[in-house]
């Protein structure tokens, strides 16, 4: 009981360490020892399948891309870092509407359990990984609003200003 407190408070302060460093290379690192933190919990847990995911994808693959990223890129002088920025705000602020609607969109699917006509189990019993996997149109709603922030986040970071 002590030890899966201590994992959870090694995972929240390396998941805070992670997102408030300045240094994008310290951040990636931080990022492979919080998912190796949670590595711990999953094999502790009971979810070896889970947890050596985690460590494979999540600690060694994810940051080595990074990394990689990382060392590719080359450093913009504070004037340059804030046209930038600013450019990149007017770009992408339609997004932040357009994520908190499809948030808003998933919450009403799972509070009122019903998303697109269908309705949802809130507990399945069936162990058959077809029903469990299909049958949760919420969740892959959820998970689709994540992986869209996710992508818009990537390329508003790494996409370039254009020459004009």
């Amino acid at each position: 009981m002590i030890l899966n407190g201590l994992l959870l408070l090694a995972l929240v302060a390396s998941a805070l360490a992670t997102v408030m460093t300045a240094r994008l290379l310290r951040a990636a690192i931080l990022l492979a020892g919080t998912s190796g933190t949670l590595t711990v919990i999953m094999f502790l847990q009971g979810a070896p399948l889970a947890g050596v995911f985690e460590l494979s994808v999540c600690a060694g693959l994810i940051p080595a891309i990074f990394i990689a990223t990382i060392g590719l890129t080359r450093r913009l002088n504070p004037e340059e870092a804030a046209a930038r920025s600013r450019l990149k705000l007017r770009q992408y602020a339609p997004l932040v509407l357009i994520v908190l609607l499809l948030g808003a969109l998933t919450w009403h699917a799972l509070t009122t359990h019903s998303a697109f006509g269908y309705t949802l189990p809130l507990a399945s019993t069936d162990t058959d990984a077809r029903v469990v996997l299909w049958s949760r149109h919420a969740d892959l709603v959820g998970q689709i609003v994540v992986l869209t922030a996710a992508a818009f986040g990537v390329v508003a970071l790494v996409k370039g200003g254009r020459d004009e």
